[in-house]
């Protein structure tokens, strides 16, 4: 008994999530806001200048699922590799300015599909005119980035200190700057490593623009605490239906930003790439080591991109309830088997030292499939 999450939400209201209204706008060939899916995206760690280094981890990123990545540009050098880079990818390129007007200007130039730019830090209107022109004449949209942490003077002073009011009019003072030469393509972000105030300023922002909003809890810290840290302030938001874009920023690999975002969108059913495991703690009712076998089982089926459920259970306490909603399951029994589910349904007893390679094969049987 398996669903769609479009499925399952029709016959379970309290599942549903409205998205807040927002226009659409496209960072390549990639659509954001409106009713485009959530876009996933992460970050190079690169030198940018570093071409092969670069698109090697671009394409790592790509093979994970990532939508868009984001690339710093700091000096002529990246912006002057942009090109080939591009030319090696498929994901739409986002550029990374600070400080630096031509560095906008020469990253559109060179195939960049978005400018993420602090409109309020490259130079006054004047500067500002000069990247929309290049923006506009290279088909590429802008992301307004506003952190916590490098707000305006005035701000802080008028203020006290950084909070979600002055984020959020830092964020509509640069929309005015990008609507006053008339264009519309940009998203915002308005983000802190503040999780409580993060959370203020995008519902304050929700309410005051209908641009596409970038949600992220900046400089969320290592692995496991940025990503205990990003579920909390991005789920409560995602939870609320604000967000078009996600980034969910780690100090570890970006590939791992990949997985916690996906991991992230696919638990409140917004999307549904790859495989979502369900599985027990475990305790002293385990049939078979439910730990080490959900491990195997994340590593031999990262390359699953279609949306299938994977129940693993230790025991027939919860295992065949979980069974029944789920696409593949496996239930622990006792003397060394247990019982396999398809589509909810039992189709037979599969002995312990053999089971990963079965759910393995159930699993890959069933995305290609879906893929025909």
């Amino acid at each position: 008994m398996s669903g769609t999450p479009t499925d399952i939400n029709s016959i379970r209201p309290w599942r549903t999530i409205e998205r807040r209204k927002s226009r659409k706008i496209k960072v390549g060939s990639v659509e954001v806001g409106g009713d485009a899916p959530i876009a996933v995206q992460s970050m190079t760690n690169t030198l940018t200048h570093d071409i092969d280094a670069t698109v090697a981890q671009v394409l790592a990123l790509q093979e994970a699922g990532a939508d868009i990545v984001r690339v710093s540009v700091p000096d002529p050098e990246s912006s002057a590799a942009l090109r080939a880079i591009v030319d090696q990818v498929q994901t739409p390129l986002v550029a990374d300015i600070h400080f630096h007007y031509k560095r906008g200007i020469e990253a559109a130039d060179q195939g960049a599909a978005c400018l993420r730019i602090n409109p309020g830090n490259i130079g006054g209107q004047h500067r500002v005119k000069e990247v929309v022109a290049a923006a506009r004449a290279n088909g590429c949209s802008i992301r307004i980035g506003v952190n916590g942490g490098s707000l305006e003077r005035d701000l802080l002073e008028k203020y006290g200190e950084p909070c979600p009011d002055a984020m959020v009019e830092s964020a509509l003072m640069h929309a005015r700057m990008l609507d006053d030469e008339g264009f519309h393509d940009y998203k915002i972000s308005v983000k802190a490593s503040d999780v409580f105030m993060t959370v203020a300023a995008y519902h304050q922002l929700a309410d005051a623009t209908d641009a596409p909003l970038h949600l992220g809890i900046t400089e969320a810290g290592g692995l496991r605490i940025g990503t205990v840290k990003s579920s909390i302030g991005m789920g409560n938001l995602l939870w609320a239906g604000i967000g078009d874009t996600i980034r969910v920023s780690l100090s570890a690999d970006p590939v791992e930003e990949i997985k916690v975002g996906f991991d992230m969108l696919k638990s409140l059913g917004l999307r549904t790439r790859g495989v979502n495991i369900i599985s027990c703690p475990s305790c002293a009712r385990q049939g078979f080591d439910v730990i080490k076998t959900v491990q195997t089982l994340e590593e031999r089926l990262a390359h699953i991109s279609a949306p299938i459920t994977l129940s693993i259970i230790g025991c027939v306490v919860n295992g065949p309830g979980e069974a029944m909603f789920t696409d593949i399951g496996f239930t622990g029994g006792s003397a060394g088997y247990g019982m396999m589910y398809h589509a909810g349904k039992k189709t037979g007893k599969t002995d312990n030292d053999v089971m990963v390679d079965e759910i393995v094969a159930a699993v890959e049987e069933r995305a290609a499939a879906l893929v025909d």
